[in-house]
């Protein structure tokens, strides 16, 4: 123990230096491991995609679909944002207790205070 209180300047300097060199080799260490690892999933990803038919894809564009089930067509949104919107929307069939897609909204306009 009293080896260690009376270090001389060269041993504080080699046993830091020493130190320092375990830690930055520890970081390049775990860096080749993480770039190793990134590149065997690239590699798995592409070969997936390379595995996938390229024949599936459609060669003309598709006609337009009908609405989904319990939907209504399209909603004319006046001075609106469509996050609004869909926030009055939920609240409407909140109040009434009935699934949105059981709900018609044919439109939504702001009424500004001057308008009223």
């Amino acid at each position: 123990m009293n080896d260690l209180i009376n270090i001389s300047l060269g041993d504080a300097a080699v046993t830091a230096l020493t130190g320092y060199l375990v830690v930055f080799f520890g970081l390049v260490l775990l860096m080749c491991v993480v770039m190793i690892m990134g590149k065997i999933m690239v590699g798995s990803k592409n070969k997936a995609v390379v595995e996938t038919p390229a024949a599936a894809a459609p060669a003309a564009p598709a006609p337009a679909a009908p609405p989904a089930p319990g939907s209504a067509g399209e909603l004319k949104l006046y001075d609106t944002d469509p996050k609004d919107a869909a926030m009055i929307m939920a609240i409407v069939a909140d109040t009434l207790g009935k699934p949105i897609n059981e709900l018609r909204f044919i439109s939504i306009k702001e009424v500004k205070e001057d308008e009223v």
